[in-house]
């Protein structure tokens, strides 16, 4: 659950990080920036903003934005409806960010799991995206991801995003956000 007031902060927050990534936004866009919270409590470490531009039955575009060492949860986009599961690549626009698949774990790590969810946190295979750095990661694949210290944007070019339907290791997230007034 998250407060209105705390909504607008981290949409004014991510607008600016997007903007110094050099990508315009509308005004629309701009107030629509989502604010995925994920139901912890903790949107500073375990959260996203997005930014969707497109979601159809065929593709989708985003811009994702990560605060200094915020966390998107390890999670796999799983099949739906007799339809592949989403595939995606992340393309680093701002800053950095470590992207976790399974594979041979990196040693040492440099992406932190949330203190208190490290139990939740199950592939460390490490891929450093930079500014112009990407990679692709194929439907129903566990991965998980977070930003350096100056936080990050990354561009997701996917197929169709069913964010309802993706299917976290950590069972205490909700994938989709509880905004309360103030």
């Amino acid at each position: 659950m998250i407060k209105r007031s705390e909504v607008r902060r981290l949409q004014d927050r991510a607008a600016e990080m997007i903007r110094r990534a050099g990508i315009v936004l509308t005004d629309k866009e701009r107030g629509q920036i989502e604010v995925a919270e994920f139901g912890l409590g903790e949107v500073e470490t375990t959260g996203l903003e997005l930014v969707v531009y497109v979601n159809t039955d065929r593709y989708c575009a985003k811009e994702l934005v990560l605060l200094p060492r915020q966390t998107c949860p390890e999670h796999r986009h799983p099949q739906v409806a007799g339809e592949a599961g989403k595939m995606e690549t992340f393309r680093c626009r701002w800053g950095k960010v470590w992207l976790y698949v399974p594979g041979k774990p990196a040693r040492p790590v440099q992406g932190r799991p949330p203190k208190g969810s490290e139990a939740h946190y199950t592939v460390f295979h490490e891929i450093e995206l930079n500014p112009g750095e990407q990679y692709t990661i194929p439907s129903d694949t566990l991965h998980w991801f977070q930003a350096g210290e100056e936080g990050a944007v990354v561009s997701e070019f996917s197929s169709t995003s069913r964010d309802e339907s993706d299917i976290f290791t950590d069972p205490r997230i909700r994938r989709i956000p509880e905004i309360v007034e103030d």
